[in-house]
């Protein structure tokens, strides 16, 4: 009998183990099917469409585009500086030496081949004489005042012919190789918003030997005046273009959850974040290696105003519009 005690004690007790064991796994597995089912509800959350009206979109500038082939073009940055063609300055020096009677013109003014710019009178034959403008232009300098003895050593007036003026720029030794003759370029002037687009026309044989650069030009018309000489300018040269299957603005990229993400139309017409995977790139456009096609539709510009309502919903907002 005490045999059959024992016995009957240790089924008790492997029995009670077992339950204990399944039951924990029983638990487990619950709280595993539990947070896979939140995570899961997470990303669905987080992936769910945020849908705007027609207002809202133009309200805030949103745009979209379809995304497809396109060319990249890779750039060299460059910086000088505006100056007057050289060969449209005009220095003008009076004939012979006197004392001027009157000055007729002063800098900034504009003024015609022929114009008379001073009256002088000779000190030889005491008879005035005028001074005239050589070239049509924009004085941009002038050495004398009325009454003042002049002689014909020194240029009294400085006129330039700026309807065409010289973009000059540092090219460093590393990037030699690259610049020629022929390349596109576009001129700009950060600060003001200026810009246009060139061909480089120039580029020096030689290095200077003190800032160890060469130089490139660009010749840019300048009727309108926006171009002044001494303004400090940078320059894209596009040194190469390639075409890619898919390419977007980069305006369209957003970091969500540390993923760059571009806003995708769906055809019920809502929009979603989707993880797209880059390329090559410059300072407009973007290759997509990964999850965009083309032909799907993209918010190009504004985008961050959804990256805002997917942020805004993550702490409880809601983005109804």
């Amino acid at each position: 009998m005490k045999l059959i005690g024992i016995l009957f004690i240790t089924f008790l007790m492997v029995f009670a183990v077992g339950c204990s064991d399944e039951k924990a796994e029983n638990e487990t597995a619950e709280t595993e099917e539990h947070s896979e089912a939140e995570g899961q509800n997470e990303s669905e959350e987080h992936l769910e469409e945020i849908v705007l009206t027609e207002e809202t979109m133009k309200e805030f500038g949103i745009e979209v585009k379809e995304a497809g082939p396109g060319v990249i073009k890779s750039h060299i940055d460059l910086t000088g500086e505006i100056i007057a063609e050289p060969s449209r300055i005009s220095h003008i020096i009076p004939r012979f030496n006197g004392i001027v009677k009157e000055v007729y013109k002063t800098v900034g003014d504009k003024v015609t081949k022929g114009e008379t710019l001073a009256l002088i009178e000779s000190n030889e034959s005491l008879s005035p004489y005028e001074v005239q403008s050589l070239i049509d232009g924009t004085i941009i300098e002038m050495h004398m005042t009325q009454g003042e003895l002049i002689g014909n050593e020194a240029h009294a007036f400085t006129i330039a012919d700026l309807d065409k003026v010289w973009a000059n720029f540092n090219i460093y030794q590393k990037d030699l190789g690259k610049i020629r003759a022929g390349q596109k370029t576009l001129v700009s002037v950060g600060s003001m918003d200026i810009e246009e687009t060139g061909t480089i026309s120039y580029v020096s044989p030689i290095v200077d030997e003190k800032t160890r650069t060469a130089t490139a030009r660009v010749i840019l018309n300048n009727q309108t005046g926006k171009w002044l000489p001494g303004m400090f300018i940078t320059a894209n040269v596009y040194v190469s273009e390639k075409k890619y299957p898919v390419v977007v603005e980069k305006t369209a990229l957003q970091t969500l959850e540390e993923q760059v993400v571009v806003f995708v139309k769906d055809e019920d017409g809502g929009f979603r974040p989707q993880a797209v995977k880059t390329g090559n790139e410059n300072n407009d456009n973007i290759e997509i290696l990964s999850g965009l096609n083309a032909g799907d539709q993209y918010v190009s510009k504004n985008s961050f105003i959804l990256k805002a309502e997917i942020l805004k919903e993550s702490f409880g907002g809601d983005h109804g519009h």
